[in-house]
């Protein structure tokens, strides 16, 4: 019975040699090796049975990129990334080797930096009743009335939740447009619970201090958010699959890791 084959990315051939002893995924770690087609190289190892999304396993795919990507560029496959066999690698590596090698040139040299916004609840709650004249209004009369009626607490409750709503929209509006100018690219990510703004930025390695410090400014500038910076990190959210075709095939599957 043949050994499907796990792909964590796609190099240049002329990429450096990987360390000797450089093991991936599985228990026991199999060993990484390079897989071959003209100017392009998957890096690969044989997939484990039942591979689950176990922080070890985890940690094991970003260390080969992490390592391969410190020696040169790597285009980072998504965790899971599996092919049923050798040949099925090399064969998309000849098929879609044009866009892949375009990706190769456009990311040499960058990481990507992820940014999530959330607001300071009570930090927030200051700016609106600071700008917004209504609301601040209605707070008051409800605490003169003691409270305020059930109707007035509600109709209250639903003008605090609009107006958070409509700064949520502009917070990460603005956020985005004051980082993007310290990026080659930005990304917007998949929509998650808690995060007003979920954005990944393509960020030169040369200038990622510029970028880091850009993150400080828009906290300073944004007392009322809360931003979590994270990176550096493999370019996943700008790796596009390329064409579709052979169907079924995983290495156009290249996606976000997050």
């Amino acid at each position: 019975m043949s050994t499907s084959t796990y792909v964590y990315g796609i190099a240049a051939a002329s990429h450096p040699s990987l360390p000797k002893q450089l093991s991936g995924v599985g228990d026991p770690p199999r060993p990484v090796r390079v897989l071959t087609a003209g100017d392009l190289a998957a890096l690969v190892s044989d997939a484990p049975e039942g591979l689950r999304p176990k922080r070890r396993d985890l940690l094991a795919h970003q260390a080969v990129l992490a390592e391969a990507g410190a020696a040169g560029c790597v285009l980072p496959m998504r965790f899971g990334s599996v092919a049923p066999d050798d040949d099925t690698v090399t064969g998309v590596l000849a098929e879609r080797a044009d866009h892949y090698k375009e990706r190769l040139r456009a990311l040499d040299g960058k990481v990507e930096y992820n940014v999530k916004a959330v607001h300071d609840e009570e930090a927030v709650l200051h700016r609106l009743l600071s700008e917004n004249p209504e609301i601040r209004a209605m707070t008051e009369a409800n605490r003169q009335a003691g409270g305020g009626s059930y109707e007035e607490r509600l109709r209250l409750g639903e003008s605090v939740v609009a107006a958070v709503k409509a700064r949520e929209a502009e917070d990460a509006t603005e956020v985005r447009a004051a980082l993007e100018p310290a990026a080659a690219a930005v990304s917007v990510g998949p929509e998650s619970t808690g995060w007003l703004a979920n954005l990944s930025f393509l960020v030169q390695r040369a200038t990622a201090e510029r970028f880091m410090a850009a993150v400080e400014e828009t906290r300073k500038a944004f007392p009322h958010l809360e931003l979590r910076l994270n990176g550096p990190l493999p370019p996943y959210s700008f790796v596009e699959p390329g064409p579709a075709k052979p169907a079924g095939s995983v290495l156009g599957a290249a996606a976000a890791e997050e």
